[in-house]
């Protein structure tokens, strides 16, 4: 598959998806959470929104390590086929610098959160990615390097 492909099928499925499954290092265990994120033009990093007091929040900010996972699955037979899964991974931090120009583009996808991102407590969070890894056809893994 091509490059110019693959960079397709990414960003048509963040486009398309709203919903993402973040893995940061638990104290025990991996854990893993649902977040709506959005990403910037060109698939280099994913932002999404979450409280400060969370545990997602306290183990992102104790191992920045991260990992996303951002699938086209309906639940259905034809998944094996057609479905795509993303697995985002990279560093996240919070995205202070850009917290403004975030906040549009956060609430251009996600219009009905503006109470929840507006929280004193809500924090942004920016995953920059260093690579992908990119499954189609049910076991067809393309890897992508970013950096």
């Amino acid at each position: 598959m091509s490059e110019r492909t693959i960079n397709k099928i990414i960003k048509d499925t963040f486009e398309k998806q709203r919903l993402g499954v973040l893995a940061t290092y638990g104290s025990e265990y991996p854990y893993t959470s649902l977040v709506g994120f959005v990403s910037d033009k060109e698939c280099k990093s994913i932002i999404f929104a979450t409280l400060r007091d969370t545990r997602k929040y306290l183990y992102l900010s104790a191992k920045p390590q991260v990992s996303m996972l951002i699938n086209s699955s309906i639940n259905g037979i034809s998944d094996f086929e057609d479905a795509v899964s993303i697995t985002a991974f990279g560093k996240a931090f919070d995205a202070k610098e850009d917290e403004t120009v975030l906040k549009e583009i956060y609430l251009e996808k996600f219009p009905f959160l503006e109470d929840f991102i507006n929280d004193p407590n809500c924090v942004l969070v920016k995953i920059e990615v260093d690579k992908y890894m990119l499954v189609t056809n049910f076991q067809k893994v393309e890897e992508i390097v970013l950096k």
